[in-house]
């Protein structure tokens, strides 16, 4: 053989044991693999605390991840603080009331649609027209959750949280105020208890403005019954324009509510309930 020969020859022997030596050093180190893995895997069944903690580490890591990469946290859980919901998901009558108040009032839909159907649940547990409800919170609020009047009225349904402090006291605080459900409660609460005193939700509404000892409560009643009356109609599967003509009758029809007074109520009967 010649000296070529010998050196090619020695070539192909070289390689051929590389190759051997690289496929049984690779089969060996998935073989390893393997098994590390399957002893992870038992190791983590075995201990559901180990496996719920690497999760966690897992995620934390994810997290911080994307957090460098948006510049921003990421908080998954807060859509369960959204005070919305699908109008399309709503009943016929309650979604019709949804579109309409987010046309008039320039409000999207999603959070109406939350409030609606709040209003008609809490309006059937206390025998209150939840369109009464809802036009209370156009013309006191304009559904602003966040508004507040110049005598300290707050939320949805201007409640003077102040004054009605012990019925935030179930929601956590005075704060709850500007949680738009919770406020919704409270200010129905206070309706109810007005009606009641009055006998009648035209007086009612007087009380709740605090106008119930004075002559005149600069047209809050007639506002909110003609609201009451348009949002009926709506419900009622009605063709009602978003802006009425002036003529439009103020006195619209409303139903009395017939509402047991607490037995602790006030008997002042001066004292403000709510003021707008």
């Amino acid at each position: 053989m010649t000296a070529s020969g010998k050196i090619v020859s020695g070539v192909r022997t070289f390689v051929a044991d590389v190759t051997e030596g690289f496929l049984e050093i690779t089969h060996n180190s998935f073989a390893l693999i393997g098994l590390a893995v399957a002893f992870v895997v038992l190791t983590l069944t075995a201990r559901p605390d180990l496996r719920q903690a690497g999760e966690a580490h897992l995620m934390d890591w994810l997290q911080s991840r994307q957090v460098a990469l948006l510049e921003m946290p990421v908080e998954l859980g807060a859509i369960e603080r959204a005070t919305a919901s699908n109008p399309k998901d709503l009943p016929k009558e309650q979604a019709a009331v949804a579109y309409w108040l987010s046309k008039k009032y320039r409000v999207a839909p999603e959070p109406l649609s939350a409030l609606v159907a709040e209003a008609y649940e809490t309006g059937a547990r206390t025998k209150i027209d939840p369109t009464l409800i809802l036009a209370i919170m156009a013309i006191e609020s304009s559904f602003n959750p966040f508004a507040q009047s110049s005598v300290g009225a707050q939320g949805l349904m201007q409640v003077m949280t102040r004054v009605h402090t012990d019925k935030y006291e179930n929601f956590g605080g005075h704060f709850a105020a500007f949680d738009p459900v919770t406020n919704l409660r409270v200010g129905v609460k206070v309706l109810q208890e007005c009606i009641a005193r009055a006998g009648s939700v035209e007086g009612g509404l007087r009380y709740y403005v605090g106008a119930a000892n004075l002559p005149d409560d600069g047209g809050y009643t007639a506002k909110v019954l003609a609201e009451h009356f348009r949002l009926r109609q709506v419900a009622g599967g009605r063709s009602t324009p978003l802006n009425p003509p002036a003529t439009l009758s103020t006195q619209a029809p409303a139903r009395t509510v017939p509402v047991v007074a607490p037995a602790d109520a006030p008997e002042a009967a001066g004292d403000k309930l709510a003021l707008l």
